[in-house]
């Protein structure tokens, strides 16, 4: 099969013949109809993921997935061949003492494609623990809106709704007001899913007018651009004084992550779903996080029984990932894009949708 391939930390990433992998016997072999380009591929091609380290090189990115099932292993009871599938990038276990405890967001012996394991930017990917982790598609939510759902949505839905509170608030969401900050396709969809669950009042935060105008298209009431005004003192303005009752840091800078904080108001709730890297660490006040009584929740991935939901929003048309496809490219053209987030990412979604071979004699063989 052809996969988009690096064999080095920064090295090339090019499309090479490749074994096609066996079926798990708990698992299921798809053939891959769409693939994201997210900026987490980046990271691990930079490598700054340790799983990637402790898999090993060479390696395929690649997380954000759909596709339709081809093979399946001896001990698959709810899937078989044809079945159209949406593929969350935490695989969890099921048997840790997280998951036992709900929290399969963190499990313990978590898989994921494209970290721990080989991703999905190639013709089939295996997916183990396919009974518990994958979900069938709606006929009328096609694999390009799934493989959004894959990552960066359900991510969202998980920093915005739950861990932010919109799902649980017992009271209407007519005057809560939510302030993201970042608005690559993470932040993007924060801010639809602010909307979808009824958030009267949605501030953008970035440093590109491209991203805010985005942000106003895809539900943003409010903008801010970091560049050139003073982001707490604007937020503060904009909240009559009191601050953000929900702030997410969807981009996981120092400034990012420190506008946040101190953009929450008092009893208020700071998510931080972005991962922030690197030496520059962000500085929390945590005497003012005390004083003012302000919760900081972390938030990763979503659960596998999540993904059901935000299928239904997607068929109910609640919820329209289409909104953030930018483009539809080739395998090549999304290896390219990932290497080209060295210099910024795009605005939306690239979405990898195109497995035409290529010429034979543009293909390297692959020693693996």
């Amino acid at each position: 099969m052809r996969a988009a391939v690096y064999r080095s930390f920064c090295g090339p990433i090019t499309v090479e013949i490749v074994s096609r992998p066996s079926v798990p016997d708990d698992g299921v072999l798809i053939s891959v109809r769409a693939t994201g380009v997210c900026r987490s591929d980046w990271h691990g091609w930079k490598g700054h993921d340790s799983d990637i380290d402790d898999h090993g090189l060479p390696f395929i990115p690649g997380h954000e997935v759909s596709g339709v099932v081809v093979e399946v292993g001896t001990r698959i009871k709810r899937f078989r061949i044809g079945d159209r599938v949406a593929i969350p990038f935490i695989l969890s276990c099921g048997n840790c003492r997280l998951c036992d405890r709900n929290r399969s967001t963190v499990c313990e012996k978590q898989e994921q494609p494209g970290f721990t394991m080989m991703g999905s930017f190639a013709e089939f990917l295996a997916i183990p623990r396919a009974d518990r982790n994958l979900s069938p598609l709606p006929a009328n939510v096609s694999f390009v809106e799934a493989a959004a759902l894959g990552c960066r949505f359900t991510t969202a839905y998980r920093a915005t709704a739950q861990q932010g509170g919109l799902i649980d608030n017992n009271l209407t969401n007519e005057n809560i007001t939510v302030a993201i900050f970042g608005c690559g396709g993470l932040g993007l969809s924060c801010v639809m899913v602010a909307k979808c669950f009824g958030a009267s009042r949605i501030i953008a935060v970035d440093v590109s007018d491209g991203a805010l105008q985005k942000a106003c298209q895809v539900g943003a009431t409010d903008i801010v651009n970091a560049r050139s005004v003073n982001v707490r003192k604007h937020i503060f303005q904009l909240t009559d004084g009191l601050g953000a009752d929900v702030t997410i840091d969807a981009a996981g800078f120092k400034a990012t992550c420190e506008d946040a904080v101190y953009c929450t108001r008092r009893g208020g709730r700071m998510v931080q779903v972005g991962l922030p890297i690197g030496d520059n660490k962000p500085e929390i006040p945590m005497g003012m996080i005390a004083g003012k009584e302000i919760e900081i929740y972390g938030s990763h991935g979503c659960a596998a029984d999540d993904m059901p939901r935000i299928l239904r929003l997607v068929s109910q048309g609640k919820l329209d990932p289409k909104l953030l496809i930018e483009k539809e490219v080739s395998l090549e053209d999304g290896a390219q894009a990932i290497m080209d987030m060295e210099h910024g990412s795009p605005i939306g979604i690239t979405m990898v949708t195109k497995f035409k071979p290529l010429q034979q004699t543009s293909l390297q063989k692959s020693r693996y």
